[in-house]
């Protein structure tokens, strides 16, 4: 489950940087300085959220790269049969990530309840993310040069490989168990 959370909080790394491009304080010219901790934490808390969770993001997405490198060590399988899946990466981003950046975050907490309820349209969409198992739908890891594939196998049939680089049938997976019929996976 934990691994699942892990690349969800990826998933969202291109969320919280467009909210960053977005609300980050700017200033042109010679008389722009930082503008000090206390003014950011309380007036621009929304750039601070997005920095946290975009390092988050970084570090799980290392300690994944890392589990795919020494981690899928399980013997190779052969793929018989493929079928691209990256197609739902551009249905993730389009449903979830660029309708939540359109979210008003201009907002005085006393009469507001925008960053309240951005955090719990937030946690639901990664409750049901994780729930459905559709947490391989990954925008951010695309971009990355990650593919998802539907694989058969001489001994499995329909499971999901996310895997850096293209894979063709015939090639040789090895591969780490996620969850259910997910797998990690690198090319032989």
């Amino acid at each position: 489950m934990w691994q699942k959370f892990e690349l969800y909080i990826i998933s969202i790394f291109l969320l919280f940087l467009l909210l960053f491009i977005n609300k980050v304080p700017c200033c042109f010219g010679g008389a722009c300085g930082f503008i000090g901790f206390k003014l950011l934490f309380t007036e621009h808390i929304v750039v601070v959220l997005s920095v946290f969770f975009m390092a988050l993001a970084v570090i799980f997405y290392l300690r994944f790269n890392h589990q795919i490198i020494e981690g899928a060590t399980n013997l190779p399988v052969q793929v018989t049969k493929i079928e691209n899946c990256n197609y739902e990466t551009i249905t993730f981003l389009a449903t979830y990530i660029i309708p939540l950046v359109s979210f008003d975050l201009d907002f005085n907490l006393d009469e507001n309840r925008n960053l309240l309820m951005f955090f719990c349209v937030l946690f639901l969409i990664g409750w049901i993310y994780l729930k459905t198992n559709i947490f391989y739908t990954n925008p951010t890891l695309a971009i990355l040069g990650f593919q998802v594939y539907k694989i058969n196998t001489l001994k499995q049939e329909g499971i999901i490989v996310i895997v850096r680089g293209k894979v063709k049938t015939d090639n040789w997976l090895y591969c780490k168990h996620i969850s259910d019929n997910i797998y990690y996976a690198k090319l032989k």
